[in-house]
Parts: C-alpha cells; structure tokens; sequence
C-alpha cells in the first residue's frame, strides 16, 4: 500500500500535470455509476478500518502494532486511492508510459491482495471452527482474557469487535472495483482514442417499464424478508428445516423468473438491428470475462452440491430443494452470462431527438446527393471523425428522392442497419418505446434487482451450504469449507458485477 500511495501521488503532481500526458480519455471506462459505487465501498471501507482501530487500542498494550498501524495506513491508501480512480479512470497517458504501467500493476496486485485477505477474515468469521454461521452472530475474536492476556478496557470495544464484520462485504467490493478500474487504466496506457465520436450521454429513466421494475422489487421485498426468518431460525435446530426450505423456494422462484427473462432478452436480440461495436474495448472485454470468471465459482459450488445431493439421499425435500436450486443456479448463469454479452457489444439506440444522433446514424437528405453512413471513429483523430460524404450518380439520386418522398424510399445496404434502428424515423419522437427496447428494459432492470437481492443473502451471511450439512457429510467439513470459501467470494462479485453491467445494458437500450 506504501508503494501504490507514493506512485499515485506521483502519477497526480507529475505525471497528469505534464504537457501533452492526457490527450485522450476512454468514455467507456470509469462510468459515473462505477466510480459512485467505489465512492460507496470505500466509504463503508474506511468505516471498518476505523472500527478496527478502535478495539486495537482498547487492549491493554498487549497488541502487536501491525494490528494498529494496517488499518491506519489502509485508511490513507482508501483515501487517496478514490480520488485517484474518481478523476484519473478515464486517462489514456501518453508520458512516463513504463512508470505508469508499473504503477498500474502494483496497485492492482495491492488490491487483489487486500480482497484475498479480506475474504479470509470473513470466510474464518463466517464459518469459525465447526462450519457453520455463528448462532450469535459473534465473531472468532478472543474473549476478554484470552489471547495472551488481552484484554479490552471497554465495553464500545467489544461492541465494535462484533459489528465491523457486517462492513467486509462492502470492504470485498471495493478492491475488486479498485482492481478493475487499475486494469483498464492499465490497458489504455499509451491508447489514443477520440472522445468525440462517442455517444451523447445516456440517462436513467423509467419510461415505457412497468412490469420489469415491479416484480424486481416484489423479489427484491419478498427475497429480504426470507433472508431475515432464514437469519433468525437457522440457528435453532427446531426451525432450521423450515428456514432452508423458505430460502430454497424463494431461491427457486426467482432463478426461474430471470432464467426466462435472460432467455427471452436474448431471443429479441436476434431480432436487433443494432450493430455490433467492432473496435477493441479493454473496458467491455474485461467486462466480459470478469462475468465468466466469476461464474466459475459459483458453478463449482453447484457442481459439487449436486453430485453430494444425488450420491447422498436425492428423495428427501430438503435434497430434492437443493437439487433444483443448484441446478437452476447453472442455468440462470448461463443464459444471465449470454444475455449481459449481447447487450455489453450492442451500439446504444439513439432517437431522432437525441444529440448524438447526429453522429450515430445515417441521413439521407434530399437537397443534396449525398449518403452520410454510420461510421465507428473510436480509433480516428477529431480531423479523420468526421463524417464522410460518397457522391451517388444523378439518377439514382433522382430515383431515391422521388422513392423517399413517396414513402417508399430504399436506403443502401451500407446505412440500413443503422436507418432500422430508429422506430419511426420519418416522424416525430414518441414516448412509446417500441416492442424490443421495451422488452429488453423489463429484462435488465427487472435482472438488476434481482441479482442486488442474490449479492445481499450471501454477503450478509445466509450460508445454507453448511446448515444443510448434506454436502459436510459427504466431502468431510474441510474440503467443504475450502470449496465454498473459494467459489462464494467469486459468486457474490458475479452477483455485482451483473447488476452494474445489467444497469449499462438498460441505459443504452
């Protein structure tokens, strides 16, 4: 964290300030919903290295200084690693090039570190000695005493000891946000791209979605509501059957609903006449694989689950339940992973109103003959983005005037594509969003919600990994535990990163 503290201040006093350095930026890198949502972890991140301090310096001077000094400098690192990543995500720097891909590199290998670290201390918390969640919610910290001795001077040390758990999931995101964010930073070293053939800004609304967004939230209440009865009678081995079997059904329910709605937006997107970007994009690519790669985990769970649960007792209903659940986990991935693939790659829909549509699609004007067509000037200089006229013979210019007056007019195959997009483009905008932008919006928005209410259960502590036991049986509870301890870390960042690349897909459809 030393190292990465002192290139940053570097990179932001010299580095940035240098003539030329930034020439360009990447408008898909750093979107305002990414940079808020680190704003957001790093926030409740400080938070927990403060509630660290504190029980540090509440022992009576029996504690390593590591254990005061980490959280301490962590917090500066937190500190100026946000306004770093908040004003420099978008840069693609043309001086100190190796300095700054070195710098890059540590702080993206800093941040992995903290992840992993992080996952480990809530992973030990989570799961303690015997493979299970704590029945009161306390964690493994030594009891006044223990531990050589130490022992707290007050009872707010205590209470802190046990409450700056519930911050490590938001603790877990930020690195991996901060990791992101370093890599593209990374990848756009020494880039030059043009930001002003971009899209015009996109905005949030709601407009044309009803259903979408209301069974979203029915989830999202319902799925909150079975998390608190799961967290309060797991614990009792009365109660314990009927939590696992509300949590399972809930979970069945909802992976249902959005394998069906995954598969129903992938389908319209064979109807789509959107073009393909076909420029290389470190910022969509790692979006994809880092959606890839952080499925493989939660597939190991339900690979694993599933061969306990057939080997074991398939015929019980609480088997059966988790049979369904681990099976219809892999299947919403899937068709989730496709879907967020198709809509990453689409080129935005732009309206006749819009003021980027000016850039984005093709005109055929009648006064002139001229054919202005869509053309992709990520990779061009301000001079070279500049649309391009193709001169048409008289007659075909004749022809198509009289045909386009007519209403009947044929546009060349070259702009087709980017004429189909728009709904109406010979009349005046609607607020009527046509079959495909409406269903494709329900979908991500209503998926949105829903993969927010999947990140919630985990991360917060509902384990029904180990309170089942059928898995712990058959594997033995270390090789459990190691299973799960790898593949949920990598499920509950799927689960994230899915709502924010769902949140982009919404906005540009």
């Amino acid at each position: 964290m030393v190292l990465t503290l002192s290139w940053m201040i570097f990179y932001i006093f010299c580095t940035a300030r240098q003539k030329h350095a930034i020439l360009y930026k990447d408008t898909h890198a750093g979107p305002v919903w990414l940079r808020g949502g680190l704003l957001l972890f790093g926030t409740c991140s400080l938070l927990l290295d403060i509630l660290k301090i504190v029980p540090a310096a509440g022992f009576a001077g029996c504690e390593h200084p590591i254990k005061f000094l980490f959280p301490s400098i962590q917090i500066v690192f937190i500190f100026t690693q946000s306004y770093f990543l908040w004003f420099h995500s978008k840069d693609c720097v043309q001086v100190h090039q190796d300095v700054t891909r070195c710098g890059l590199a540590i702080s993206l290998v800093t941040n992995l570190m903290l992840w992993m670290s992080a996952v480990a201390d809530e992973s030990i918390h989570q799961t303690g000695g015997e493979g299970g969640k704590l029945p009161d919610n306390q964690s493994q910290i030594p009891a006044a005493g223990e531990h050589g001795g130490c022992r707290c001077s007050s009872n707010v040390c205590h209470i802190f000891q046990t409450g700056y758990y519930y911050l490590y999931p938001f603790n877990i995101e930020y690195s991996l946000f901060a990791a992101a964010m370093c890599y593209v930073m990374w990848k756009n070293v020494g880039r030059m791209i043009d930001d002003h053939g971009q899209h015009g800004k996109l905005k949030f609304c709601f407009r044309g979605t009803i259903v979408g967004p209301m069974l979203g939230v029915a989830v999202l209440l319902i799925g909150l509501g079975v998390f608190i009865i799961y967290e309060v009678e797991v614990a009792e081995e009365g109660t314990k059957t009927r939590a696992l079997t509300a949590y399972y059904i809930f979970n069945i329910v909802a992976l249902t609903l959005m394998s069906l709605s995954s598969l129903v937006g992938s389908i319209v997107y064979r109807f789509d006449k959107r073009s393909e970007s076909s420029h290389k994009n470190p910022t969509r690519r790692l979006d994809v694989c880092l959606l890839l790669g952080a499925a493989l985990g939660q597939f190991l769970i339900s690979y694993f689950s599933v061969v306990a649960t057939v080997a074991d007792q398939p015929h019980e209903l609480l088997n059966v339940l988790n049979l369904l659940f681990s099976l219809l986990t892999l299947a919403q991935h899937i068709l989730q992973n496709v879907f967020i693939a198709e809509g990453l790659f689409r080129q935005p829909f732009v309206e006749e109103s819009h003021p980027g549509a000016r850039n984005s699609h093709s005109r055929v004007r009648d006064s002139t003959s001229e054919v202005y067509v869509n053309v992709n000037i990520s990779h061009r200089s301000p001079e070279d983005a500049m649309e391009r006229p193709f001169q048409r013979n008289p007659s075909q210019t004749s022809s198509n005037s009289t045909s386009i007056a007519n209403g009947q007019g044929t546009v060349p195959s070259g702009v087709e594509a980017a004429h189909n997009t728009r709904e109406d483009p010979l009349s005046p905008p609607s607020n009527r969003l046509g079959w495909k932008r409406r269903i494709l919006k329900e979908s991500s928005l209503f998926l949105l919600l829903c993969n927010v209410i999947f990140w919630i259960m985990p991360a917060f502590g509902a384990r029904p990994h180990f309170a089942n036991g059928l898995e712990e049986r058959f594997y033995g509870f270390q090789m459990w535990e190691a299973i799960v301890n790898v593949g949920l870390p990598m499920g509950i960042f799927y689960r994230m990163h899915s709502a924010a690349c769902l949140l982009e897909i919404y906005l540009t459809s």
